[in-house]
């Protein structure tokens, strides 16, 4: 494990220390759960983007070409 230390204007720090009391969990639990929730929210846009840039537009045309061209069922209507 890696130790590392960080700056935080004191109210930031104090509301962190709230907010892991009410969890109850340490502050170090807590700043780590939010850097890995943080980290896997950018992680998951890469990989989002990276698997976007895969798609061909032919490929998008030509399945929505296989949908039918049906009115809404009821309830299902644009509001």
């Amino acid at each position: 494990m890696t130790a590392l230390t960080i700056r935080l204007p004191n109210s930031v720090h104090q509301k962190i220390k709230e907010l892991a009391a009410r969890d109850d969990v340490s502050v170090n639990q807590f700043i780590a759960s939010a850097a890995s929730e943080k980290m896997a929210s950018v992680l998951t846009l890469d990989y989002l983007k990276s698997e976007a840039q895969k798609g061909k537009r032919n490929d998008f045309e030509n399945y929505l070409s296989m949908v039918p061209d049906v009115l809404a069922q009821s309830g299902d209507e644009q509001v």
